[in-house]
């Protein structure tokens, strides 16, 4: 891991409340719901690379290497 997350304890309480109502929609297989948090993530990261990567027919590099509009 690139970086670990701290949370203070009113983030914890919450963030627990949100794992234990995922867990319960999993019938309480943890790991059931473990793997699908990651194909979710997984998703969400494939998303978002997919929204910040350049869009070449729009933005276009110019001379001094910045991006500048297409248009």
């Amino acid at each position: 891991m690139d970086h670990i997350v701290r949370l203070d304890s009113r983030q914890e309480a919450a963030l627990q409340a949100i794992a234990d109502r995922f867990i319960a929609l999993h019938k309480g297989d943890v790991v059931k719901a473990l793997k699908e948090m990651i194909v979710l993530n997984g998703h969400l990261q494939d998303r978002l690379d997919e929204l910040s990567a350049p869009r070449r027919a729009n933005i276009r590099r110019n001379d001094n290497g910045h991006y500048s509009s297409g248009r």
